[in-house]
């Protein structure tokens, strides 16, 4: 290492008190990170691109500083949806430092890296108390049956008033009204559950009729329509 002719010329003094780093919680222990193997933690991250025309969430189990799991979701942008299968490739093995430094192929992808890695050093992290943390894997759990993306999409104007088109339950394929043409109930399926029947051999229209379900006062309605097309 070199030093400047001022430095070199200098006296030395003795450093006084120790500052360790903050101890953070990881996992159920409280750890003082001095690098990048001491971080541990299943956390959640979200991102959006330059031109804001999508977003990424993006989920990483991460044990001693290694990314031993990734969910990436998209929404909003048909490249970054293709973008999020080369990331999830990418990220998996590599520790968080690597990641961070690495192009995951699309804006809101590095931006939900960078968001989750200033969370999980930080530990703000979803098993920042549960001892031992989470099982690889537990990001498939956040999906639910099915495997597939919870989303929610709904849409309105003023002129003609909201529409509901994907809840938590799944894909409304419904919509029930009152007298007041308010929305009291609706109609749903599940896609990624009725995708799983039919790849077990049910016949389409039969996984349909199994799994369509009705929320709230649906068998009250003084009126039903479907909110893609009415």
């Amino acid at each position: 290492m070199e030093y400047t002719h001022e430095v070199t010329n200098m006296c030395c003094v003795k450093k006084g008190a120790v500052h360790d780093p903050a101890p953070i919680p990881e996992e159920g222990k409280w750890v003082k990170a001095k690098q990048i193997t001491d971080i541990s933690g299943f956390t959640h991250g979200v991102g959006w691109c330059a031109p804001q025309q999508g977003a990424c969430k993006l989920t990483l189990n991460i044990k001693d500083g290694i990314i031993e799991e990734a969910l990436v979701e998209t929404i909003g942008c048909t490249g970054m949806t293709h973008s999020a299968a080369m990331a999830a490739e990418i990220l998996a093995g590599k520790t968080i430092l690597e990641a961070l430094n690495t192009d995951l192929v699309c804006d809101a992808i590095n931006t939900a890296m960078r968001e989750l890695f200033l969370q999980i050093v930080y530990g703000r992290s979803q098993s920042a108390f549960s001892e031992g943390g989470l099982a690889v894997g537990a990001g498939l759990e956040d999906l639910g049956k099915g495997l597939s993306s919870t989303i929610g999409t709904t849409y309105s104007t003023k002129e003609k008033g909201p529409r509901y088109l994907n809840l938590t339950e799944g894909y409304i394929t419904r919509i029930a009204l009152d007298e007041n043409n308010e929305i009291i109930g609706y109609e749903f399926i599940n896609l990624g559950q009725m995708m799983e029947l039919i790849k077990k051999g049910t016949a389409p229209n039969d996984a349909y009729a199994e799994l369509i379900k009705r929320y709230g006062r649906f068998d009250d309605a003084a009126k039903i329509i479907d909110p893609r097309k009415e």
